[in-house]
């Protein structure tokens, strides 16, 4: 190179000598060899300038690739419809409900007392938390084409189009429709049929790709008893036997032509008929792993499997997440018809794509600490959000694992008010659960999980949140607005603002208080009640917000004596001293743990003080008699669904509860704090209310059985079960066999007693030697039945034990959901039953003619039988109720037209059990009272002292 040349290679007319190549002779097998490559090169390239254009289709349909051009334009429009974030519907600017259906006439709602949903304008957020600006209004409530149009006091009926329904409130109460964020209706319709069960594919613990509107039956009638309870709108989701249980969906429930609509399908029901927002469910904790779990050969065994399950599922929806964003992106830079394959698309994992897009608001049952803690890392690994933890009975907990969930948004805890102890992940819990995540910046909401709970009364789980120190502005919001903006129908459900849908209900009264009850329910405008049942009531007082109840009550001070001030109302059985009809406040002086003085009582009050004795005055305080716990198994289960917790079975054996009962439990701590020191209870059959054997009464508030008065009665009555569970034992694959064993028995031990044959001491304790007691009228005899005629079948057998006896035998119906139908037979023959549950939902076959009570039918159960003459108790279907004892008295009196007086209603859960069984009651000069302030039957009671014959007060 010349440097001169900067580089460039040296300019010379001379051609330079050739190369060596050249200069040598060419082979002649390589000049062949040249000679073919040359020619198959020279075919290749005619070829080539024969074929068109890559980027040009070999005709209009396909690419050079062979792949359809329709289809590939069709995933480019689809990758625009993956990239699509849902935005919440609007609701202000609508001219008209998308739901609404043409033909229906505009209602103007006059004389409501409303509750907006929201507080008043110019309140900050901090200020509207503690509850301030929210109060219910006067006003007038106009609804057309589906929607809240105005909101205003006096509207002029003259200034709205002609043929308007006017509906006159009266000054009830009025809110938007409540919503059931948690619900299997439809899918596990009632009453439970095999056939009908659709809530769980259980095919595989990971199934994101069913859909629960595939199962929905909309002639479920439970649907419309539920929007019987004021309920409108429900989150229809898959069960949580799997991991990822799959799609949900919010429906409204106005079904067919009766309900205002055009057809009878599950479309129709949709609440957003444009689908804005897809719904998912998932499950944490035991379900799976008891479900799927086989050591061995399937996962998952353990939280630790579940973990897996669910990573590895996200895992493969985030490779098909990325491959199809690359497809997408590629598509777009390159153009599609220079792709070499479609979109990638896979309909196993297309929702949970879906999810990990933003485009499903995912709800998900999780308990306890390490499933909350597991899921929320999980959501911050795959980037995806959590709308509400469901069940959730660990979340109060642990506040600060929420906080962490993936999108700065903490989910919000679907809860039960006081539901717990059903099984090993419930059996930590709290009924001030919801008080304490609203204290700690969370979003509590309660759900009924119908048919676990009846979703009718899925308002009182907010009314006892309420009774648990929530806020009343967040209780009533815990069933409107915070579901409904966690659905993301925050701007269309859960206030009546206009623009908002027309879905209302006018209660009559207060609707956290005991017993609210819909006057009339409109969806989307339509009335669904062409002629309610109205229950007779006074006018409704509302609940005025105190701060003093919004507490979470504290673990009791024992004390041996204490001196009660300011009791208004005395309810128990006892003697009232001194003081007249005037007298406006008495007091109670407890000493050792007796009653030693209720009444005016100044001189044991003064002798009391001077004694240094504590006085506590009450604010509206009410003494009664404690409540009884009658059909439960508190005493004899721990936990239901932990075998080592229970008592066991008693299918094919006969036995006494006193002889497995087992106190010092959660449930009977729980039992005592709300009141409840006496219970009876006897072992069970198999499950639900079955029972068989001899029933023990106890003390609640014992710590063993050994204990001084620990057991008040060791052997109450006998029991048997005539429901469909009686099928289980052996010699009894019928109700028929059951109820004619039955029947041979009681025939064979009235023989005996006939015969006077003498008893050896191996048979004081024996089946026989009890039913002798039974037909000679000195034990009574309970028999689990809900079915009417099998209520009828039981009657007879009476009848001819009786015949053959000089006695007459000392009968009870336990259950009792059809129990009406029979009233004045019941009446007649002196057979009290003890409703359980109180208020029955056609739960299973034997309850399907159940009543539901108003807007549907005239009264429950309760009602006909009061009205027939027949004794009449409430008892426990379920141990968690024992909280709810006062306050399920508390709705038969409220709903029972005035026919109950206050005492009575108390009477339901305490010495009606008694009078019908023949059983002497631990009564109040015996220890056992509580002191409440307020009323015990209203919602806004609060118990302030307890006393179980022990000895002791506990002191709240």
């Amino acid at each position: 190179m010349d440097d001169k040349g900067g580089g460039l290679p040296p300019y010379s007319a001379v051609a330079p000598p050739p190369p060596a190549w050249k200069r040598k002779k060419m082979r002649r097998s390589r000049g062949l060899k040249f000679l073919a490559v040359a020619c198959m090169g020279f075919i290749a390239y005619a070829q080539w300038k024969q074929l068109p254009s890559r980027s040009e289709p070999v005709n209009g349909n396909v690419t050079v690739h062979g792949l359809s051009v329709q289809r590939l334009h069709d995933d480019l429009g689809t990758c625009s419809k993956l990239r699509q974030k849902p935005q919440d519907p609007i609701g202000e600017g609508r001219e008209k409900n998308a739901r609404y259906i043409d033909g229906h006439a505009p209602t103007l709602i006059k004389n409501a007392t409303v509750w907006v949903g929201e507080p008043a304008k110019g309140i900050s957020a901090a200020e509207a938390r503690k509850g301030k600006g929210y109060s219910w209004i006067k006003a007038d409530v106009y609804l057309e084409y589906g929607l809240i149009k105005k909101v205003e006091s006096d509207i002029a009926a003259s200034s709205l189009p002609k043929g308007t329904h006017v509906f006159d409130a009266k000054g009830r109460p009025l809110t938007a429709g409540i919503i059931d964020m948690h619900s299997h209706a439809g899918v596990d319709s009632l009453p439970s049929l095999d056939g009908n069960e659709d809530t769980n594919e259980l095919s595989a613990d990971i199934t994101p790709f069913v859909r629960s509107i595939d199962g929905i039956q909309p002639n479920d009638h439970q649907i419309q008893v539920i929007k019987s309870g004021g309920v409108t709108t429900s989150l229809i989701l898959p069960g949580s036997g799997n991991n990822m249980g799959g799609e949900a969906y919010a429906i409204k429930l106005a079904v067919g032509k009766p309900d205002g609509r055009n057809e009878t399908s599950a479309a129709d029901m949709l609440a957003d008929p444009e689908r804005n927002w897809r719904f998912m469910k998932m499950a944490c904790g035991e379900n799976a792993k008891r479900v799927y779990g086989r050591v061995g050969q399937q996962g998952p065994t353990s939280r630790m499997g579940e973990s897996w399950e669910f990573r590895h599922a996200f895992e493969q929806a985030t490779k098909l997440v990325r491959d199809q964003d690359d497809w997408c992106d590629a598509a777009t830079a390159v153009g599609v018809q220079n792709m070499k394959g479609y979109l990638p698309q896979e309909l196993k994992w297309e929702s949970l794509g879906a999810l990990l897009r933003g485009q499903i608001h995912l709800n998900t049952h999780c308990y306890t600490i390490p499933d909350l803690e597991a899921f929320v890392d999980h959501t911050n690994e795959f980037k995806f959000k959590v709308r509400a933890f469901h069940h959730a009975h660990q979340t109060y907990l642990v506040p600060e694992i929420l906080k962490r969930a993936y999108g700065g948004d903490p989910p919000a805890s679907a809860i039960f008010a006081d539901n717990m102890y059903y099984k090993a992940e419930s059996y930590v819990g709290s009924e001030f659960a919801g008080k304490y995540l609203w204290d700690n910046d969370l979003t509590p909401i309660y759900v009924s999980d119908n048919p676990v709970l009846n979703a009718q009364h899925v308002l009182f789980e907010a009314a006892k949140g309420h009774k648990y120190g929530l806020p009343y502005h967040a209780a009533l919001a815990s069933v409107t607005t915070a579901p409904a903006e966690r659905l993301g129908f925050g701007n269309r459900l859960g206030k009546i603002k206009p623009g908002f849908d027309a879905d209302v209900v006018v209660w009559d009264s207060d609707p956290l208080e005991v017993g609210a009850t819909p006057v009339q329910v409109w969806i989307d405008g339509t009335a669904q009640y062409e002629h309610p049942i109205e229950l007779n009531k006074p006018v409704p007082k509302l609940i005025l917000s105190d701060e003093s109840t919004s507490t979470i009550v504290e673990e009791p001070v024992e004390m041996n004596s204490v001196v009660f001030t300011g009791i208004t109302n005395v309810l128990g059985d006892v003697e009232i001293k001194g003081g007249s009809k005037d007298t406006k406040s008495y007091s109670a002086v407890i000493r050792n743990g007796k009653v030693t003085c209720v009444g005016v009582c100044a001189d044991e009050v003064r002798m009391a003080s001077t004694s240094k004795i504590p006085v506590i005055e009450l604010k509206d305080g009410h003494f009664t008699g404690s409540f009884t716990a009658f059909g439960s198994q508190i005493g004899l289960n721990a936990i239901d669904a932990e075998d080592s917790t229970d008592n066991g079975d008693n299918v094919n054996v006969f036995t006494r509860a006193e002889d497995a009962l087992a106190l010092d439990t959660k449930k009977l701590h729980a039992a005592y704090k709300y009141g409840v020191t006496k219970a009876i209870t006897a072992p069970k059959f198999t499950d639900g209310t079955s029972r068989h054997g001899m029933s023990v009464g106890f003390l609640t508030g014992a710590t063993n059985s050994l204990a001084k008065g620990a057991i008040f009665a060791s052997d109450v009555a006998v029991h048997y079960s005539l429901d469909p569970n009686a099928k289980e034992a052996e010699g009894t694959p019928s109700l028929s066999a059951a109820v004619g064993a039955l029947r041979r028995k009681l025939l064979q031990a009235a023989t005996k007693l006939n015969k006077n044959e003498t008893m050896e001491p191996a048979d004081i304790y024996s089946e026989s030697t009890f039913l002798q007691k039974v037909v000679n009228g000195s034990l009574p005899l309970v028999l689990t039945i809900h079915n009417a005629d099998i209520i009828a079948a039981a009657l007879r057998v009476k009848k001819d034990v009786e015949a053959v006896t000089s006695s007459k035998i000392h009968l009870a119906i336990f259950g009792g959901a059809e129990s009406h139908l029979v009233a004045d037979e019941l009446a007649a023959a002196n057979v009290g039953v003890v409703l359980a549950p109180l208020q029955s939902y056609a739960n299973s076959w034997d309850q399907r003619r159940a009543l539901s009570g108003a807007p549907l039918t005239n009264g429950t159960a309760i009602d006909v039988l009061i009205d027939a003459g027949v004794t009449t108790a409430i008892g426990l279907e379920e141990d968690w109720l024992v909280r709810d004892l006062g306050l399920l008295a508390g709705i038969a009196y409220a709903n029972g037209g005035g026919k109950l007086s206050k005492k009575s209603a108390l009477g339901l859960v305490s010495g009606n059990v008694y009078k019908m069984l023949g059983v002497k009651e631990p009564k109040v000069e015996e220890g056992h009272f509580v002191v409440f302030e307020g009323n015990p039957l209203r919602i806004q009671s609060r118990v302030k002292a307890v006393a179980g014959g022990l000895g002791v007060v506990s002191v709240f």
